[in-house]
């Protein structure tokens, strides 16, 4: 009897894929941020090892760029004990992360490693590959669906749906951290993925502690970059955070992704560009500032099973809202909520500017007549501050305009609406009634866009 033949396919590829011989460089310069080697061939963003005798592990740095037949490396991590001469062995595979839901309640660092106290990271791993593309444009699932945000200001006139990307822009100290910290506690989503990348270190256990809390951390993965790690690490970071919302999304969960700033990782891309010796634009900031921002923003969204809803924060320098990284970040996403400083010194929080913030998907996922009612309040709102300085001297004669009579009336009853506590939920429905109750005189029609 002939026996079947053996399928040799699997081995051949095994074959194919072993790494029998290992091209090995050397450490030639280090100049700032990069590392030359020379001696390997590695394309751009393999990973490379670097051999420093004394230290326990290698270092690890990236293909970043050539120049005269000299590979340039950043590293991602510290380049201790490195000298002309040290030993730089290519790994020929990119960075990837180990993502499972055993990440759920754990902070990492830029990297994906453990930072937090709980051991090392065990069961059942999927590598990740961290620098994914965006997806094809023709899968993404329409978004239809309403992400409840648990805040007032933001469901009743910035409604956002569910695979939606919006920018948080302020300046610093005007309150985006706190208002992430509060929308991951009280949002709808199965999954929070929260990325602080730049940010001070003094901050994150503020954060991780009292923004977000034991409620919102059980649910939640944490990636941490902060500002002194190297650049590509920062970079890296966010990235990672990505690849783990990726992975969850890829499960069919709902995740809320948030990413506390978008400027620092703009920053950050700005010094590997420079250091790399990429001619600097506007502000400083090098053509492949304004390439990388897409590649990073364009990844939330919709798939065929899950969606990805992200909240980006961007720093705005020097509160100018139209400075380079704001405008190009705005461009790209799907709505903006700006936070105002004036609103943040009168002790109003969340210090939502609602006239200057816009939801681009609320016509789409929510109903005529709370989209009627959201205009209303807008409205009302906004004749009140066009005559806010006469109201205040006294020089606004009462029956001049009905509209701002009607204003008058309503005023604080619109300010302890768009008004907060940090730790105060307010359901979907029950916001939509407090709405209807201000701006809901005259307002009918109930229909779905």
């Amino acid at each position: 009897m002939q026996s079947a033949p053996i399928d040799l396919s699997q081995w051949r590829n095994r074959v194919k894929k072993a790494r029998l011989i290992k091209v090995t460089g050397q450490v030639s310069r280090v100049i700032g941020l990069t590392v030359e080697v020379h001696g390997i061939n590695a394309p751009i963003g393999e990973v490379c090892e670097i051999m420093a005798p004394g230290e326990d592990e290698p270092i690890l740095a990236e293909v970043v760029g050539f120049r005269d037949g000299i590979s340039l490396l950043m590293p991602l991590g510290e380049l201790r004990g490195v000298y002309q001469g040290c030993e730089v062995i290519s790994t020929g595979k990119p960075f990837n992360v180990m993502a499972g839901d055993q990440l759920l309640g754990r902070v990492l660092n830029g990297l994906g490693e453990p930072l937090d106290a709980n051991g090392p990271l065990e069961g059942d791993f999927t590598e990740y590959p961290v620098n994914n593309r965006p997806p094809n444009p023709l899968m993404r699932r329409r978004i239809t669906e309403v992400m409840s945000t648990g805040v007032r200001a933001v469901d009743a006139l910035l409604t956002c749906g569910r695979g939606q990307r919006i920018g948080i822009f302020a300046g610093s100290g005007v309150g985006k951290s706190t208002l992430l910290g509060m929308i991951s506690r009280y949002s709808s989503a199965d999954v929070n993925v929260i990325g602080l990348i730049g940010e001070r270190g003094r901050e994150v256990l503020d954060f991780i502690e009292t923004d977000l809390g034991p409620e919102g951390l059980a649910k939640s993965v944490v990636v941490v970059a902060t500002s002194e790690q190297p650049a590509l690490v920062r970079l890296k970071g966010a990235f990672v955070t990505c690849a783990i919302a990726e992975y969850f999304r890829d499960r069919g969960k709902d995740v809320l992704l948030m990413m506390d700033s978008v400027t620092r990782f703009a920053m950050a891309q700005r010094e590997v560009g420079l250091s790399i010796g990429e001619p600097p634009a506007t502000k400083g900031y090098t053509p492949s500032v304004f390439a990388l921002l897409p590649r990073l923003l364009e990844r939330p969204g919709m798939s065929h099973n899950g969606s990805i809803t992200a909240f980006f924060t961007v720093l705005v320098d020097g509160d100018d809202f139209n400075e380079p990284i704001s405008d190009a970040v705005r461009g790209i996403l799907d709505g903006h909520i700006i936070l105002s400083r004036s609103l943040a010194a009168a002790n109003h929080f969340p210090a939502v500017d609602v006239l200057g913030s816009v939801s681009r998907l609320m016509p789409d996922i929510t109903l005529k007549e709370h989209q009627a009612m959201a205009g209303k309040l807008r409205d009302l709102l906004a004749a009140y501050k066009k005559t806010e300085d006469l109201i205040n001297i006294g020089a606004y004669v009462s029956g001049s305009n009905p509209c701002v009579d009607e204003a008058i009336a309503v005023y604080p009853r619109i300010v302890d609406f768009l008004r907060q506590d940090l730790y105060e939920y307010t359901e979907y429905s029950q916001t939509l009634e407090l709405l209807k109750s201000i701006a809901g005189k005259g307002v009918t029609g109930n229909s779905q866009v």
